[in-house]
């Protein structure tokens, strides 16, 4: 993962946390292999306590906006705690992937 790739992950982190707790945050996919190319989304895998209808339409807010200043489709993966570790989605080859090649921040 490049330095200006982990600044703006960090800068989606940072608002993020403002408006929701943020349990865990990696980064995954062709950003976090180093691999990108300039179209290249930021693929984020986001765990938080709780999410309703109203939280996801901000996470994805903030998700634009900060793609949107540095030029970047950031594309928020977003699960609960209890969608991780207590249902089927843990066993999910994409939640795998995540803990395989997911670069924590």
């Amino acid at each position: 993962m490049n330095k200006r790739d982990k600044a703006i992950a960090r800068e989606f982190k940072r608002r993020l946390s403002k408006a929701v707790t943020v349990l865990d945050f990696k980064v995954f996919g062709s950003r976090a292999r180093g691999n990108a190319d300039e179209y290249s989304d930021m693929d984020v895998f986001v765990k938080v306590e709780r999410m309703d209808r109203q939280l996801k339409e901000k996470v994805r807010d903030i998700a634009w906006e900060t793609g949107f200043e540095y030029s970047i489709h950031i594309s928020p993966l977003v699960f609960t705690r209890e969608e991780i570790e207590d249902s089927p989605l843990r066993a999910s080859p994409i939640v795998e992937s995540i803990s395989e090649e997911g670069i924590s921040l």
